[in-house]
């Protein structure tokens, strides 16, 4: 069973990743810039790429959802909307007969 351990730490990755958005401009790709930054860190390719991915993900959040979660999002929010109405009539229907017990001669 082998254990992998984390040869960088997370301040070294937000730089990395930090200069990659940094360094854009200035060269033809961001393929190019990874490749110019992961040979200046000590660490290979794949691993920026995968830093900045995870970082952009992080970054866009919500809004980053894709199109099936948005739809699943909606829906969900619609039925959220009526059960709340559901609950509410229920609420004043429990609340009214209620009243009505207690309003009931003989008791």
């Amino acid at each position: 069973m082998s254990k992998t351990t984390n040869k960088f730490s997370p301040e070294v990755r937000e730089r990395a990743v930090r200069m990659v958005v940094e360094q854009r401009a200035e060269y033809g790709s961001e393929w190019e810039v990874m490749k110019s930054i992961a040979a200046k860190i000590g660490c290979s390719l794949e691993t920026l790429r995968r830093w900045c991915r995870e970082e952009a993900s992080r970054r866009a959040g919500p809004a980053a959802l894709a199109a099936d979660d948005r739809e699943r999002l909606r829906l969900l929010e619609r039925e959220v909307k009526e059960l709340r109405r559901a609950n509410e009539i229920l609420r004043k229907a429990s609340a009214y007969f209620a009243m009505a017990e207690l309003d009931r001669p003989g008791r």
